[in-house]
């Protein structure tokens, strides 16, 4: 089905299209239906993870399988699901996207990988979650699509794998948040920085008290664009590739006429659906450098829960009306609680990238392939320590942030990145585009998550969804 839909019978994007079926049940839906019983369908499929007959998959197949559905699989989209297809407890049985070339290639990757016909394809996101043999789903579509079906999934009674950054809006996110933890879902975030080992070393350096009192936190993201996709920036409009529903990707988004340049990828280089590296980054980074200071020493709880208060920030922008429109140097400058100054960069030779904690007594840094401190002693002393579990503060341990995702949703403990940090964890980028863009400081209550006393930049917490799409 087409996202647009019509005026006379809208679709309700929390609820499955007509007609959606599977090979294991048909759920007879027609255009009469009332939304009561269609709400009623689809809440007969929220159960629990399933313990599957062997049957599903074949005579060698095991009976305790979490079943997952794949939404987007695309760049990104694609890894997650070579991720999960290389774990054995669990099972890919349904793919979902609305470009026929990615679809079909990772229906076939997971027929092969299982050698067997059983996965099923979808163009529409809603008839995969109508599935009541589907435990979990993985999110991977452009961040302009990240809302919609998290919260979908998770009044379905789904578990969540969705990608960084967590939400288009700031709106979107507490919507998110709320959404997950009223349905007691197991959420897993796509930074997948937390499982990587230098990263939890630098961090249990500073939550052990190495560099003293943290005073200020420095993140260092790239600038400028990526063309991850060869096009350029200066292409002209042109036809939709055959196989795409470039309607239903544009979903809630603007429908902008078709460009290349803003499509697979590069969408991220356009406000319209995505956030420039700003955003692509600060669900790494960012995360990291939270994860440093989530200690109540700091003024932070387990999810960062406080954040910010003062947000000011410079950057510079293209043309809105530039196919590439988002920022490409930009600075944010925030103060968190106890005094602490928080410093987010892209584009300035000041910041390094990664990131830096500083305090009395040093400092510790860390990026992807370096980790470093101004006592190179703490670092071979933190990997020892590491390795015992002999650490006064310890913190979450993760090797394998796929298979962190299928433990939780078996044990129902949280992940090392639940929707409540993926949230808090991107909010200093959202506060930092938009005081960019109105050009002051902004005040921000970060229990309440409302900024104070500034209707113009309030109103850029949300952004209105194109008809019928809403949340």
């Amino acid at each position: 089905m087409s996202g647009q839909g019509s005026s006379s019978d809208p679709i309700d994007p929390n609820t499955p299209p007509i007609s959606s079926q599977t090979n294991h049940h048909t759920m007879n839906i027609t255009p009469h239906t009332n939304r009561r019983n269609v709400l009623k369908l689809l809440a007969a499929s929220t159960a629990a993870p399933l313990i599957l007959p062997r049957r599903m998959f074949g005579a060698d197949a095991p009976s305790n399988k979490i079943t997952i559905g794949c939404i987007g699989v695309g760049w990104q989209g694609a890894e997650n699901l070579n991720s999960f297809l290389g774990l054995d407890d669990c099972r890919v049985v349904a793919i979902c996207d609305v470009d026929d070339k990615h679809l079909k290639e990772a229906v076939n990757r997971v027929n092969a990988r299982y050698n067997n016909q059983d996965c099923k394809s979808y163009k529409d996101f809603r008839e995969l979650l109508a599935r009541k043999d589907i435990d979990a789903v993985c999110i991977c579509t452009p961040d302009h699509w990240h809302s919609i079906p998290a919260i979908a999934a998770a009044n379905a009674g789904k578990d969540i794998f969705c990608e960084k950054p967590l939400s288009h809006t700031l709106g979107e996110g507490i919507a998110m948040v709320n959404a997950v933890t009223q349905n007691k879902r197991i959420w897993q975030t796509g930074s997948w920085q937390r499982s990587v080992a230098s990263f939890r070393w630098a961090v249990q350096l500073v939550q052990n008290g190495y560099i003293g009192k943290v005073t200020r936190v420095e993140v260092g993201l790239p600038s400028g664009h990526a063309d991850f996709e060869g096009t350029g920036k200066d292409k002209p409009n042109g036809p939709v590739p055959d196989g795409v529903d470039y309607d239903f990707w544009s979903g809630p988004s603007q429908l902008l006429p078709f460009n290349p340049c803003r499509f697979h990828k590069n969408w991220r280089w356009n406000y319209n659906t995505g956030g420039g590296q700003l955003m692509d980054w600060i669900g790494h980074h960012c995360d990291i450098a939270h994860w440093g200071i989530a200690n109540p020493q700091y003024g932070c709880g387990p999810d960062d829960a406080v954040g910010p208060l003062e947000v000011s920030a410079t950057a510079e922008f293209p043309n809105k009306e530039d196919i590439w429109n988002t920022a490409t140097k930009f600075r944010i400058e925030c103060k968190y609680p106890n005094s602490i100054d928080f410093v987010i960069a892209g584009g300035y030779d000041d910041i390094q990238g990664g990131a830096k904690w500083i305090g009395p007594d040093g400092w510790v840094q860390v990026d992807r392939g370096s980790f470093k401190a101004s006592n190179t002693d703490w670092i071979r002393e933190i990997q020892k320590l590491d390795k015992k579990d002999d650490l006064k503060v310890s913190v979450y341990k993760s090797e394998n942030h796929h298979k962190n995702f299928l433990d939780c949703i078996k044990s129902r403990q949280r992940t090392i990145t639940p929707v409540e940090i993926a949230h808090r964890s991107q909010t200093p980028g959202h506060l930092g585009h938009i005081a960019a863009s109105v050009g002051r400081k902004l005040k921000w209550d970060a229990v309440k998550q409302e900024i104070i006393g500034d209707a113009d930049a309030t109103a850029m917490l949300t952004k209105k969804m194109r008809a019928p799409w809403h949340i």
